[in-house]
């Protein structure tokens, strides 16, 4: 069947283009107040998006749009070795955490993080009706843009497995608890770590000569990530579905037609990305920050290389970032509040923000006539939803029309009912979950 995309939104978002063989490419568009989810059906109504004024477009990335993206860096000395293809770290098999897999077989083909350091991934195996059916996340985590930002990151566990955690949970859309992932709990569940910076789509060629140490392969990572999950089962998958959050939402767009190409024909494979996809809107004070940020993004890594023909040979293969207040353009301070929590904006604050969510509501009128099309919209001030168990699917998740986002994504993906859930304007959700980063962790 046709490749599907079904992307989530955390007031960010994502759009299409497509090739003369139907195949989903990409586009994307940035917001942040809302969550959506939409899917990219193979479909030729939606050739009319490439009509669309340049200005309308962009290349997806993650991030807040309101708030400043903040990452939380784990500095950890951990440096595990095993002389095995891949090393497996275990743990106590009465224990709900995930183990970290090292891919030694990245040697071979040069596929290192930032600093050198082999990629991993975490895995949980399928059971029951779900052992031949997969579901692959990839971790999000903003990018570097430079030298000087991928040095810093290159030290932290988004640029090398050193500092990675051994073990992790798995929530939300990973989780294997029924009652907190309903249709995809007895799935094989794969956590991609993400260690380059350019949402797995940089390419060596870009790497500099001069002395620098910095390795730029996040295709390389992609792919023998893939080689080893396709041998591990995922070649004879019946049903898989390729999901991200934020940077790993971009991800998700940038190798959804690859991932489907891996896999049967006869498999459904859709995709789904959360909080990966932005407007490109300028900022408080009307500058592109966003736009310029990425086009440094692409120039360093060589990203345009990962990215479909079609696509940029119809414009710049750039534009992303904090696009509606990032710090630069606040010098005063007067958004700070506003960006830490939405309960702390004043009148004129939550107007600029409603102006957002209708440059968002504008941008996705043609597919919400689309019937392959899915969407999750929440006015939701949040960033990913879909690997915590308290938005994905729980008593308190934020619902749209009595749904969670759970619910929605599984009518969506097996074709239960046609999804297109769109909230009402903030503050008019009871349901919603709101970040607030003003209050100590």
């Amino acid at each position: 069947m046709g490749l599907l995309c079904f992307p989530l939104v955390s007031l960010v978002i994502h759009s299409f283009c497509y090739n003369k063989d139907k195949q989903t490419k990409y586009r994307t568009l940035h917001c942040n107040l809302f969550f959506w989810s939409f899917e990219a059906m193979a479909n030729p109504r939606l050739r009319g998006w490439r009509k669309w004024a340049k200005k309308d477009w962009a290349i997806a990335a993650v991030g807040f749009t309101i708030i400043l993206f903040a990452l939380t860096l784990l500095f950890d000395s951990r440096n595990p070795t095993s002389s095995s293809s891949s090393s497996t770290f275990n743990l106590p098999s009465n224990h709900h955490l995930i183990p970290l897999t090292l891919l030694h077989r990245a040697k071979a083909t040069g596929a290192f993080c930032l600093d050198g350091s082999l990629p991993g991934y975490h895995f949980q195996k399928g059971f029951g009706s779900g052992s031949n059916n997969w579901l692959l996340h990839i971790e999000g985590g903003g990018w570097c843009n430079s030298i000087e930002t991928c040095e810093i990151r290159k030290r932290t566990a988004l640029g090398s497995s050193k500092y990675m955690d051994l073990l992790i949970p798995f929530d939300g859309i990973l989780s294997h608890q029924s009652s907190q992932n309903p249709d995809f709990y007895n799935w094989n569940i794969v956590k991609m770590r993400y260690c380059d910076g350019a949402s797995l789509a940089g390419h060596p060629e870009s790497e500099f000569k001069n002395g620098t140490k910095l390795f730029l392969r996040g295709q390389l990572i992609w792919e023998a990530i893939m080689s080893e999950l396709l041998s591990l089962g995922l070649s004879k998958a019946k049903q898989a579905l390729l999901t991200g959050c934020s940077a790993g939402g971009l991800a998700t767009l940038i190798h959804c037609d690859d991932f489907r190409a891996h896999l049967p024909k006869d498999a459904t494979v859709k995709c789904l990305a959360d909080a990966g996809f932005f407007l490109d809107e300028p900022d408080i004070l009307g500058n592109r920050t966003m736009s310029n940020f990425y086009h440094d993004v692409v120039q360093l890594q060589g990203v345009a290389k990962s990215l479909h023909k079609e696509c940029i040979t119809e414009m710049e293969p750039s534009k992303i970032q904090h696009i509606l207040v990032p710090a630069g353009s606040d010098p005063d301070g007067y958004w700070r509040r506003c960006r830490l929590s939405i309960q702390k904006c004043d009148s004129t604050q939550i107007e600029n923000l409603q102006g957002f969510r209708s440059s968002l509501l504008k941008a996705l009128s043609k597919l919400q006539h689309d019937k392959e099309g899915g969407m999750f919209i929440n006015s939701c001030f949040v960033h990913c939803q879909t690997w915590m168990a308290e938005t994905w699917h729980s008593s308190n998740s934020p619902r749209i029309n009595n749904k969670t986002i759970a619910e929605s994504v599984g009518d969506w993906y097996f074709n239960r009912k046609v999804t297109k859930e769109i909230d009402c304007p903030y503050p008019c959700n009871p349901t919603c979950y709101h970040m607030d980063f003003t209050q100590p962790s």
